[in-house]
């Protein structure tokens, strides 16, 4: 009974009045969480405002996101506590694993995996990994490879195979859980004949099969289900060398990705290799521009791909935006994280991180201003995340809070 009762009897019909107690409870949008990494971050004097909070003055960077500016929050005085090593610090941006540089380098479970495991199983992919370096990481310990070309990873989620490739991935499935069973097997029976070190190795080693074995059984689900179909033209092939290129394209297939239910939750890394960006006025390489030493010309070139990068992430939030949906648009349900492993790549500084938080359920629209020599843990933002997509955690990382002055709307 959704709307109406009715009553049938000997051919006449009663239509009772409607009852609200007996409407059908409207679907709520799912909740969505995305994560980007600059590599090598933005010219901290443009990017970061001057004043805290909702009466901050924009910086020269965010000036022209001004129509959104309710729908974002600039965290600066931010980091993981730690995590030093230069450009070695992007492997835990969404982990916070202290000492990425050093040989005794604990990896751990990222963010995005994290809500991957709790949100990625009602969808056919349970996160996208992409970009030129990968920001996810498995339970395990495992780095999850990134898919670099937007065009591949278009195909992958909406161009249907013919039946002799979904024949050839079916059998390749089978075979793919006959070698698990073997090696299950074969791993089960040394359990009692190991040391107790040689059985944590065991442990790890066994839970990075179940993991495969689970990702075989759902991909196995869904692979007679025919994916959505989009109007939109595949995204052609980009050079690596054109950073805000490619990312818009990364971009323009994440909001297909999101649009179409296909997942909920992704990683995208940037570039941040020597190669010239096909940009107007650059001629330099994009990671020695970032080794500027204040020196005014490479500084200038810098801000060029710098502002081109963030407008292609300002056409990200304003696709977002205006993609209806139930109780609001796609930005009202999915959380966009845009940050940086580097403060300052020309002195490949960790602290004092570029970060905004775009989306969600938040109250936007405010400079979070924290200590920028004494930062506050990164990680704090995280569990901020988790609580806005609904999980009731007070740990992730370095954090043991939420961020202060980040509060729901509500």
């Amino acid at each position: 009974m959704q709307r109406r009762l009715f009553l049938r009897q000997a051919g006449v019909c009663l239509a009772l009045p409607a009852f609200e107690s007996l409407r059908a409870a409207p679907s709520r949008p799912p909740s969505r969480f995305v994560a980007i990494n600059i590599p090598l971050g933005f010219y901290g004097p443009n990017f970061f405002p001057t004043g805290t909070g909702a009466n901050y003055q924009s910086s020269p960077y965010l000036e022209p996101a001004a129509e959104l500016r309710k729908s974002f929050t600039v965290v600066s005085g931010t980091s993981h506590p730690d995590v030093d090593g230069g450009h070695a610090a992007e492997k835990s941006f969404l982990t916070g694993a202290p000492h990425p540089g050093s040989r005794s380098f604990q990896k751990t479970l990222s963010l995005d995996q994290w809500i991957a495991d709790r949100l990625g199983k009602e969808t056919r992919h349970a996160s996208l990994t992409l970009g030129e370096h990968s920001l996810s990481w498995s339970s395990n310990g495992v780095s999850i490879p990134a898919e670099s070309s937007p065009a591949k990873t278009f195909a992958r989620l909406f161009l249907k195979g013919t039946a002799s490739e979904i024949g050839r991935q079916k059998q390749q499935l089978a075979e793919g859980r006959s070698i698990l069973d073997t090696v299950l097997e074969e791993a089960r029976s040394m359990e009692n004949r190991v040391s107790a070190m040689d059985r944590a190795k065991l442990d790890q080693y066994l839970t990075a099969v179940r993991e495969t074995e689970a990702g075989l059984l759902k991909a196995d689900r869904w692979i007679d289900t025919p994916k959505p179909v989009v109007t939109t033209p595949p995204p052609a092939e980009i050079p690596s060398a054109d950073v805000a290129g490619i990312l818009r394209a990364h971009f323009q297939v994440l909001v297909l990705a999101l649009r179409s239910d296909s997942t909920r939750v992704a990683a995208l890394g940037g570039n941040g290799g020597s190669q010239v960006p096909p940009l107007k006025g650059v001629t330099m390489g994009y990671h020695g521009l970032s080794h500027h030493g204040k020196n005014p010309e490479m500084i200038h070139q810098l801000e060029i791909i710098d502002r081109a990068t963030l407008a292609a992430w300002l056409e990200f939030l304003t696709a977002l935006r205006d993609t209806p949906e139930e109780d609001g648009s796609l930005l009202d349900h999915t959380q966009v994280l845009l940050g940086s492993n580097l403060g300052n790549a020309s002195g490949h500084i960790t602290t004092n991180l570029p970060i905004i938080l775009a989306g969600g359920p938040f109250r936007h629209g405010q400079h979070l201003a924290f200590d920028e020599k004494q930062n506050h843990p990164l990680g704090n933002l995280f569990v901020s995340i988790l609580q806005g997509l609904g999980f009731e955690e007070e740990r992730f990382a370095s954090g043991t809070k939420a961020l202060p002055g980040l509060e729901r709307q509500g």
